[in-house]
């Protein structure tokens, strides 16, 4: 398990769910309960843990305090899928000074995704 766990609240588990397993490869490594409706999914993405619980309503009144960046062998490939799974576009791909390239993309509940790629050094 992650030392630092991000969790997303949300009203539609099985749509988010399906968003970052289909776009990331998330893995489900831990549920609450054990048989039916989930009200929490543990999910391992790489080597981090994302929980995701459900929350008929989980609020939507203040600004995205967090940020998920996550890392993937490719952006613009992952940028292509991101809409046909539910999810939307941002900002396009751009190389960082610093060696990353990012495009900026929410998820289905519109909670803000950096997609990051390292690049070579400019």
């Amino acid at each position: 398990m992650s030392t630092v766990q991000p969790v997303i609240l949300t009203a539609d588990q099985d749509t988010l769910v399906g968003f970052y397993t289909s776009l990331f490869g998330a893995e489900e490594i831990f549920r609450v309960p054990d048989e039916g409706p989930a009200f929490y999914l543990g999910l391992r993405i790489g080597d981090t843990d994302l929980g995701v619980v459900a929350r008929a309503d989980p609020g939507t009144d203040a600004a995205p305090r967090i940020l998920l960046s996550i890392r993937v062998d490719d952006v613009g490939e992952t940028l292509g899928r991101v809409e046909a799974l539910g999810g939307s576009v941002r900002r396009g791909p751009h190389d960082m000074p610093w060696g990353q390239r990012v495009a900026h993309i929410s998820d289905p509940d519109g909670n803000p995704v950096n997609l990051t790629q390292q690049v070579p050094v400019r």
